[in-house]
């Protein structure tokens, strides 16, 4: 294990070091761990997003839930941040289960203010969700990105987010078949908060069968780096260090911009669709959202071609050019219905095809940029002590970047306003990913370089 005063100077990630197992056990190998993060982003964030994917929780009034989401993401933009140092006293797994808790009292505030009309405890369960969720959307990340091997972490990271959004397909399935009969606009039955509010709490049960990562073995009979017992000073100067680095700024503005955007789709939704099509929205976003993130893991994955930068430019460019043409047509949408002011049901599918198609192509979008997001972070580091850093900082950013989004979105804002800024916010961000992909490419060449001298080096290559 490296010293505090090692790893303040060490700027490339330390390589994992390796052993050679009689057996690698399932409980211990990376696929487990990601089916474990998986399984509680099921039930923590993913219920989080199936309740938001009726449309501001589920709510006839968009501005609670966007206020109560604006507190959320302000508490979580801080503990984000403070990730490292949490996970550094206490370990991966704790940090893990610790950050599920406050997602049923998010889900609880929101089942009172449907029932008997109270706000207070929206706002509670908000600041608790806040709180721990920052803890838990930092770690999640860093397992996702830092456990895996290098060659399966675009499908990895496909898996975790299979999981949440199966809690948006079950979330909405539910939904769907309570609410299918209400063809007008308003809110959700309260009924449908029972079922996730109990999947929420069974989050820190999962969340304790995480393995530490000094415990995970890969594939190829490495273990994963990630020291402990670091002072938070040093801490403290290796997130500067990373925060300052080229890739992270070239990211940045990407960060941004998916975080703001996130209070438009479920705005949207509930200013223009009835409560059944909501709760459609909310099982067809996650299913489109699915096969979005495995088309982005597979096509930086799998080898279609044999040059890594080529599958990598690639995808960025598939990713460019959807989110592109949906926001241009979103904006046309959104400028029609700031004039009509349309009530969209599935009955009549000649108005309701358009409205809801942009609403996917947004879910789609999102999707293919979360994943890509990852992967990028993903390939910066092959060590989970530096991914926990990366995954806090994108976290951190992105969550700012939601605050401000929900917000402004509360206040309330016209959605045409919005629609265009999340426009423009991604033609900002555009040329700056790209030079970030090239960027990564290169850091995860040097990355297979170093574990390829690493190897060479090794005493098991020394006896054959």
């Amino acid at each position: 294990m490296s010293s505090p005063k090692d790893l303040s100077k060490t700027t490339p990630p330390e390589p994992a070091t390796t052993t050679i197992p009689t057996k690698i056990s399932f409980y211990r190998s990376t696929l487990f761990q990601i089916l474990v993060v998986g399984i509680c982003a099921f039930c923590a964030p993913g219920i989080w997003s199936a309740m938001n994917g009726l449309g501001v929780g589920g709510s006839q009034s968009p501005d609670l839930v966007n206020a109560a989401n604006a507190i959320l993401y302000a508490f979580m933009t801080l503990t984000c941040f403070a990730g490292p140092w949490l996970t550094n006293i206490i370990g991966f797994k704790y940090t893990l289960a610790i950050g599920t808790l406050g997602y049923p009292l998010y889900a609880a505030g929101l089942y009172v203010n449907n029932r008997f009309g109270s706000t207070w405890f929206v706002y509670v369960g908000a600041v608790a969700c806040g709180i721990s969720a920052g803890f838990f959307w930092s770690v999640e990340g860093a397992i996702a990105t830092g456990y895996p091997e290098s060659h399966k972490r675009g499908r990895y990271i496909a898996t975790w987010f299979t999981f949440r959004n199966f809690g948006n397909i079950i979330g909405g399935a539910v939904s769907l078949g309570i609410n299918h009969k209400i063809n007008q606009r308003g809110k959700v039955g309260y009924q449908t908060y029972w079922g996730f509010i109990a999947i929420q709490c069974l989050g820190f049960f999962f969340g304790l069968l995480l393995s530490n990562p000094e415990k995970v073995v890969r594939d190829d009979g490495t273990r994963i780096a990630a020291p402990r017992g670091i002072q938070w000073k040093v801490e403290g100067k290796e997130m500067w260090r990373l925060l300052k680095s080229r890739s992270i700024l070239l990211l940045t503005p990407l960060f941004w911009y998916f975080g703001w955007i996130q209070a438009y789709p479920g705005t949207y939704l509930a200013t223009y669709f009835t409560v059944r099509s909501r709760a459609l929205g909310s099982f067809m976003s996650a299913v489109v959202g699915t096969l979005a993130t495995w088309l982005g893991g597979s096509l930086v994955d799998l080898p279609w071609h044999k040059s890594r930068q080529v599958r990598a430019v690639s995808t960025f460019i598939l990713i460019a050019a959807l989110n592109s043409a949906t926001w241009i047509w979103a904006v046309y949408i959104q400028n029609e219905y700031h004039r009509t002011k349309p009530t969209l049901d599935w009955g009549h599918q000649a108005s309701f095809g358009r409205g809801f198609g942009v609403y996917l192509f947004e879910r789609i979008s999102l999707g293919m940029v979360e994943n890509y997001i990852y992967w990028c972070i993903g390939n910066l580091s092959d060590s989970p002590g530096d991914q926990i850093r990366y995954s806090s900082l994108l976290r951190g950013i992105e969550t700012a970047g939601v605050a401000v989004g929900f917000g402004v979105q509360a206040v309330p804002t016209k959605l045409i306003a919005t629609a265009s800024i999340n426009c423009g916010l991604w033609f900002f961000a555009l040329p700056f990913s790209y030079y970030a992909t090239l960027q990564v490419v290169e850091k995860f060449n040097e990355i297979d370089r170093e574990r390829e001298r690493a190897r060479e080096t090794s005493p098991v290559s020394a006896a054959k």
